[in-house]
């Protein structure tokens, strides 16, 4: 990282804005916070556990707020949530090199920026749902995708949960961001184990 008082302050005052800009959308912001510790020279081996960390204070406070108002919905978390889990272990042990893995994070930063555009929509009046092989198989992608790249996933699980129609945009905004919070839980604690073990 470019440690000139300049640059940190610059740093200091982006992140907190894109913070807020994920959580206004029940996302933890990871993907977000790998593109701006790129821009600014994170090493690749910080970058990964400091957007998570990162991504689990956001990411509780805007399940937090959603959970409050009543939009949380247990049934559509759980299909999501149990293939998830493992298959983000999985993603985390594979290596991907540099030039692969800075494609993929710019196009989820797409995925983002039209999330944040509302261009998946406010969801539907008529909600359907998700059968357990469906929420298996997508949750299970979804997981191994987040180990891969070092993000909660919610930055592809919402948008697929309006433009599939199984829940409005403030259900799928709180269901994304426990599912970003137990991915990123799981995937930091993991890095800490295996540094702890190399």
């Amino acid at each position: 990282m470019i440690f000139e008082t300049e640059s940190v302050l610059l740093f200091m005052i982006i992140l907190p804005l894109v913070s807020f800009l994920y959580a206004s959308v029940g996302h933890g912001g990871a993907s977000g916070y790998l593109a701006l510790m790129a821009f600014f020279s994170f090493s690749p081996e910080m970058m990964k556990s400091t957007a998570l960390l990162l991504n689990l204070f956001v990411a509780a406070i805007a399940f937090f707020h959603y959970y409050r108002e009543g939009f949380f919905r247990m049934k559509l978390f759980l299909p999501f949530a149990i293939a998830s889990i493992p298959m983000a272990f999985i993603g985390g042990t594979i290596e991907i090199e540099a030039a692969v893995y800075k494609k993929i994070l710019g196009v989820l930063l797409i995925f983002a920026i039209l999330k944040m555009l509302n261009v998946f929509g406010k969801g539907t009046a008529t909600i359907k749902d998700v059968k357990l092989w469906q929420g298996i198989v997508v949750g299970g992608g979804i997981g191994l995708l987040s180990g891969l790249i070092g993000i909660g996933g919610g930055i592809i699980l919402s948008p697929v949960i309006l433009l599939l129609h199984w829940g409005k945009m403030k259900e799928a905004a709180a269901v994304s961001a426990l599912f970003i919070w137990v991915n990123s839980l799981r995937d930091l604690l993991d890095n800490l184990v295996r540094n702890n073990f190399e």
